[in-house]
C-alpha cells in the first residue's frame, strides 16, 4: 500500500561514511524527514553498517532501513572481491578497481522504490565529483540521467509526481564537506571512511578514502578522528 503524500519526505542512502553522513545532516537542516537506506552488497567490511547506525541514531531518522544483497556473486571491483587487493599506491587518473560495478545505479533504483512506496519524493545520495576517485556513477551527468530515468519509469512519475534527486555534496571539495558537516553537529568519529577497514573499526591510512579524508583535515587544520592503523600518506 502506498503510503499518503508528504512532501517533507526523503530517502536519504547512508553509507557509513563521512560523505553520506554529511548528506544526512544536510537533508534534516532543510527540514526533512528522513528515511535512511543502507545496503550490506557484499562489501570488504561491514563495519560501514555499523557506522551507518551509530550515525542514523546521532542525527535522528525516521526509519533506517537495511537491504541485503549479493555484489560479491558477480566481483569486479577490490570492495566485493577479496582476491582482488584494495590500491593504497595513491590516486590516479584511470577508474581504480575499487570501482563497483553499476552499484550506484543499483543502490538508486531501490532507494528510487522505497521512495515511491513512501511518496517521498526527494533522494540524497552524498556522491562527490571533485575529490573523489574517478567512478562514474558519481558525475553530474549520470545523476542527471537517472533522475530521467526515474520519472519516465514510475507510476508516481507518470502521474505528476516527479521525483528529484539531491547531490549536495557534487561539487565539493572534501574541506567543505567537513565544514559543513562540522557546522551541523556531525561527530565524525562516528564514520568510516576507508575501504579495507578491520573488524574493529581502524582504517588502513593508505587506501584512496583514507587519503581523501586525511588529507581534508589536514588541509583544516583539525585532527581526523579516524583510527588509522598506520599512518596516511
Amino acid at each position: 500500500m502506498i503510503a499518503p503524500a508528504n512532501p517533507n519526505k526523503a530517502v536519504i542512502l547512508v553509507s557509513g561514511g563521512l560523505d553520506s553522513a554529511t548528506t544526512l545532516a544536510i537533508a534534516k537542516s532543510q527540514g526533512y524527514a528522513c528515511y535512511a537506506l543502507s545496503f550490506d552488497y557484499g562489501q570488504r567490511h561491514r563495519v560501514e553498517l555499523q557506522a551507518a547506525r551509530q550515525i542514523t541514531n546521532q542525527l535522528g531518522v525516521i526509519e533506517h532501513k537495511f537491504i541485503q544483497l549479493n555484489l560479491d556473486n558477480i566481483g569486479g571491483s577490490a570492495l566485493t572481491d577479496m582476491r582482488i587487493e584494495v590500491p593504497i599506491t595513491g590516486i590516479t587518473h584511470q577508474i581504480p578497481i575499487t570501482y563497483v560495478p553499476a552499484r550506484n545505479t543499483i543502490f538508486l533504483a531501490l532507494a528510487l522504490g522505497w521512495a515511491e512506496v513512501l511518496s517521498a519524493y526527494d533522494l540524497f545520495m552524498g556522491v562527490n565529483a571533485v575529490d573523489y576517485s574517478g567512478y562514474p556513477d558519481c558525475r553530474p551527468e549520470f545523476i542527471m540521467a537517472f533522475e530521467k530515468m526515474a520519472n519516465l519509469a514510475t507510476k508516481a512519475g507518470v502521474e505528476g509526481h516527479p521525483f528529484k534527486i539531491h547531490t549536495p555534496l557534487i561539487n565539493l571539495k572534501k574541506t567543505q564537506i567537513i565544514q559543513a558537516g562540522l557546522r551541523l553537529g556531525i561527530d565524525y568519529s562516528l564514520t568510516i571512511s576507508c575501504y579495507q577497514a578491520n573488524s574493529t573499526g581502524y582504517a588502513c591510512g593508505v587506501c584512496d578514502a583514507c587519503r581523501l579524508r586525511a588529507e581534508g583535515f589536514r588541509v583544516l587544520g583539525i585532527a581526523d578522528p579516524t583510527r588509522y592503523l598506520t599512518q596516511s600518506l
